[in-house]
């Protein structure tokens, strides 16, 4: 069982909402988009499930073309960052409902929709209307319907977003377990690098309409083709720098130094743009050939555990060092910043990636 798209593109007047993509997800597999919002990912989806016309290329279902295919016709299910549940229904008659379409015997449709409630803590409100239920617990009981229906290809749009942060957690826990059992193909749209991470499986970059790398997902963190990928693969988004690479130098702004070494020496001397994540830029010295920065504060937003350290470096884009524990920084202060020549990618000038520094590949 495999869901290929052929081309695909989406456009609605003189917008291009989805640029021409292809793609093949497998059975069994569980599969993120992953980009901020109006990236394509809901675009991307409602081709797939068929709720949408494509204006190029086609959809095929094990080998044959249901391009033009009506989503009454294929086993799909979808769910929505904003839930939709039927109000006049039990929770319990809710989640049954697609299997009373299915006629499925009630011995059974009662065994699975006990077995589904249960995974989404919600099997001691079964007798109630979804009105009576909090945000959070309508979320579930849309999400339990989705799954219960045992859809070859389920579509969840950001489903987690609603729920309070313990049950996210258990969740993104569950789910992925329950999808390989299934055996049908999840596509889990998210803005989030971190629930990406953690759901694992495939991960596809979105960026404005494009497909930017499609691929396990750690592949695609620790080796994004692009700096684009970086991006949209950091929350928040990578640092860059330029440098130069001349022989077995490295040559970055403020007359900062390193020896190349590992891939860094087959580089052809020439100018790059060097990226680092912000966990990566830290406020303390580092062991290692390590760079030291002066950058002005502009923003400190303390978490508690973390700090966010919003920089001014030059004349470079803004960066933003992750530092762990609690930093009081004044605006407009100058601090320095230290980042490990091992924690750093190079893009060339197409913003392609070149070479990836040990560390990083592990990272």
């Amino acid at each position: 069982m495999a869901l290929q798209l052929e081309n695909i593109s989406k456009v609605a007047g003189r917008e291009t909402h989805i640029y021409p993509t292809d793609l093949s997800l497998d059975a069994g597999t569980l599969n993120v988009l992953l980009g901020p919002t109006l990236s394509g990912k809901t675009s991307l989806m409602r081709l797939m499930a068929g709720l949408d016309k494509p204006a190029t290329g086609r959809v095929l279902w094990n080998g044959n073309d249901v391009t033009g295919l009506p989503v009454q016709r294929r086993n799909v299910a979808m769910v929505y960052q904003q839930f939709i549940n039927y109000p006049s229904m039990s929770v319990y008659e809710n989640i049954a409902s697609p299997l009373r379409l299915q006629g499925l015997d009630k011995a059974s449709m009662d065994r699975k929709v006990r077995e589904i409630a249960e995974l989404m803590k919600l099997d001691s409100m079964l007798s109630r209307k979804p009105l009576e239920l909090s945000g959070g617990q309508q979320q579930r009981c849309a999400l339990a319907r989705a799954l219960v229906k045992g859809a070859d290809l389920v579509l969840l749009d950001e489903p987690l977003a609603n729920l309070d942060y313990k049950l996210r957690e258990e969740l993104r826990v569950e789910i992925p377990r329950f999808f390989t059992e299934s055996g049908a193909i999840f596509v889990y749209a998210t803005t989030e690098p971190s629930e990406a991470l953690l759901l694992g499986g495939n991960t596809a970059a979105m960026w404005e309409g494009r497909v930017t790398q499609f691929g396990p997902t750690l592949k695609v963190y620790r080796e994004p083709v692009n700096a684009t990928t970086a991006q949209v693969f950091s929350d928040p988004p990578m640092n860059f720098v330029n440098v130069t690479k001349a022989g077995d130098k490295l040559l970055f702004g403020e007359g900062q130094s390193a020896l190349a070494f590992g891939d860094l020496l087959a580089l052809p001397d020439d100018c790059y743009m060097a990226g680092f994540r912000p966990n990566h830029l830290s406020l303390v010295p580092l062991d290692g050939q390590v760079l030291k920065f002066h950058a002005e504060v502009t923003v400190t937003e303390i978490t508690g555990s973390e700090t966010f350290v919003h920089l001014q470096h030059a004349d470079d884009a803004p960066w933003v060092a992750l530092a762990h524990g609690v930093h009081e920084l004044s605006i407009a202060q100058m601090a320095e910043v230290f980042v490990d020549v091992g924690n750093i990618y190079f893009f060339n000038a197409k913003e392609e990636l070149v070479a990836v520094a040990a560390a990083t590949k592990a990272a």
